[in-house]
């Protein structure tokens, strides 16, 4: 059944002696002001790739790296090729999106897809229904640090004056943060490219909705590499909004703020903001959840209309 209703929400990931989204020199992301930030990319990675290992045998998930039987990453027109092969030649805009439309994280996410044909070209943009802003770190601390590692293999340049000695490395964590994610969803974005595919074409789902709602509240702890080890999904806010409601919240950044003293280990969240602006809207909001992880962090004030509960 097609989904209908307007989300908005927030998924906050706690960081400790960890570094979520690294920039190009392997340094935590920092805005001027020295603020630890992570990309909307960061988070919709751990999404998808969530997605891409729990329902595998279920849903396509095509923009995620794949390699062929030489280790060479696919291009665009391969990676199509690879999942459509009976489609792989075609001129029919209304079959290639009608296709793309078939993958999980392209009606979710959108995308901007080029095929390139042999006498023209096809492209094809798709405005995806779940917008995800850049996740700022929260605590009142962005604390930095670097450390050396060694590697087990030295210098193979002939002419470096310690080519005989193994290699040194770096690596850079952040000692504590807690980065939230403003999000929002709107099925009503797909309905362009959903009426140009034509009859069969998938549009947004429930099912789609409750895959995408579990993995923003595990993706990150679930994807475990040696950078992101200590980082996790710490708490989900999500509300729903009465189907036709045209309501617009503001970013959840202005809504919640997290507390600079920590209670029993656990930080605090205090939702006092967000409980004002759901009593002001209670009539256009049809429900409110927020999940966290019990034993990290500590939900305040939050809305008498919402359901609370662990992650």
């Amino acid at each position: 059944m097609d989904y209908k209703n307007r989300i908005f929400g927030a998924a906050i990931v706690k960081a400790i002696n960890s570094n979520y989204n690294a920039d190009f020199s392997g340094q935590p992301r920092t805005l001027p002001d020295g603020t630890v930030y992570a990309t909307d990319k960061a988070f919709k990675y751990a999404v998808k790739n969530y997605l891409k290992d729990v329902y595998t045998d279920d849903e396509n998930i095509f923009y995620f790296k794949r390699f062929n039987e030489e280790f060479v990453p696919f291009s665009l027109d391969d990676a199509y090729a690879n999942m459509f092969p009976g489609n792989k030649d075609t001129k029919d805009k209304k079959v290639v999106a009608k296709d793309i439309l078939s993958c999980l994280d392209i009606r979710l996410f959108g995308a901007t897809f080029a095929k390139k044909g042999k006498s023209n070209n096809i492209a094809i943009s798709v405005h995806g229904p779940v917008q995800i802003n850049h996740g700022v770190n929260i605590w009142k601390e962005n604390n930095i640090f670097s450390e050396q590692i060694m590697s087990p293999f030295r210098n193979p340049d002939e002419k470096s004056e310690e080519k005989q000695a193994t290699t040194l490395g770096r690596q850079s964590k952040l000692q504590e943060g807690h980065y939230l994610h403003h999000f929002s969803v709107n099925p009503q974005n797909l309905k362009e490219v959903v009426e140009l595919a034509g009859e069969g074409a998938e549009n947004v789902s429930d099912s789609d909705i409750a895959k995408l709602k579990e993995a923003m509240s595990r993706g990150v702890t679930w994807y475990d590499s040696a950078a992101k080890a200590g980082s996790e999904n710490e708490a989900l806010i999500w509300i729903v909004l009465k189907e036709g409601s045209k309501l617009v919240l503001p970013n959840l950044t202005q809504l919640v703020k997290m507390e600079e003293e920590k209670q029993d280990g656990r930080v605090v969240l205090d939702c006092t903001d967000l409980t004002v602006k759901s009593k002001e809207f209670e009539n256009q909001i049809e429900e409110v959840e927020i999940a966290r992880n019990d034993t990290s962090i500590l939900i305040k004030n939050e809305p008498g209309i919402a359901v609370v509960k662990d992650l």
